[in-house]
């Protein structure tokens, strides 16, 4: 049984001149990230701009980090409104040897809690993996309270939830009342808060380039060190609030890009930063790392 518990990095997808996954700079990510302690990677979601992708490319970023990681902890994200899509995916995690499967809730349609539901529900029994409900109300518009997530949590289909919400509260109320299920924070910015309230770890964008801080809050908060990881979170929540100024993920991308890892930057119908853009990122973010 693979470890679920510690600070797993949501990938970024680097593209190619041609638009293509640059293959050799995932890897130098990956390796990066494995360096500074990461538990494992979740893969295909919204950070590594996912919806902007086809099945197949999606197939093929979820291998490529196969092969890249095959010891580290791997949770597939298979969401997508195309529910034909998801199963497929679900299908060909399972067939890679993933550790589980995550998907955000259908969006956009406004679906029926129980639509919802069984969407989540037919995924994990058609891949018949473990799976992590990915609740994110801010973006999926769906929101989820105790009794909604309770249906989930409830069942030994659903190992856990990854809780990208301010609601701590809700996460509290999670865990304790499934202490066997693992918990996730979702918000980087908050993620000693998530872990004050019970999270067994959390999953974020911004550990691409940053893991260290995080693995660090992590292993100061199990020891009871409250002032020095508050202190870390601080300074990453400096970055944090620089990258909300030109736009999270294309902000990320260019981290990378100066650190020396070719990710190019985001599909459209993001746009490209601008020159200023990119010298703030590299004199607020870059230089301090």
């Amino acid at each position: 049984m693979k470890n679920f518990r510690g600070i797993f990095t949501a990938l970024l997808t680097p593209f190619d001149e041609n638009d293509k996954i640059n293959v050799e700079a995932l890897r130098q990510l990956i390796d990066m990230n494995l360096k500074m302690g990461v538990t494992g990677f979740y893969v295909s979601g919204s950070t590594g701009e996912a919806f902007l992708m086809n099945e197949n490319e999606r197939k093929e970023l979820l291998r490529i980090v196969k092969e890249a990681a095959p010891d580290a902890t791997l949770i597939a994200h298979i969401g997508s409104i195309n529910e034909r899509e998801a199963l497929s995916l679900g299908k060909y995690s399972k067939e890679l040897g993933y550790d589980a499967i995550s998907s955000v809730a259908p969006f956009y349609y406004k679906f029926s809690f129980e639509e919802i539901k069984n969407y989540y529900y037919r995924l994990a029994a058609t891949a018949g993996l473990p799976m992590l409900v990915y609740n994110f109300p801010a973006f999926s518009g769906v929101n989820m309270g105790i009794n909604e997530l309770s249906q989930f949590l409830s069942s030994d289909m659903f190992f856990g939830l990854k809780h990208t919400s301010q609601d701590l509260f809700a996460l509290e109320r999670c865990k304790t009342t499934f202490p066997d299920k693992t918990v996730y924070n979702g918000f980087d910015e908050m993620c000693l808060a998530g872990l004050s309230m019970g999270a067994d770890g959390a999953i974020g964008s911004t550990y691409n380039f940053m893991a260290d801080k995080f693995v660090k809050i992590y292993s100061l908060f199990n020891e009871g060190k409250m002032k020095a990881a508050y202190d870390i979170q601080k300074e990453a929540n400096r970055i944090i609030s620089a990258l909300g100024k030109v736009g999270v993920t294309q902000g990320e991308k260019e981290v990378l890009n100066q650190m020396g890892l070719p990710f190019g930057h985001c599909r459209t119908p993001f746009g490209e930063l601008s020159k200023e853009q990119k010298d703030f990122i590299r004199k607020e973010i870059t230089e301090k790392l």
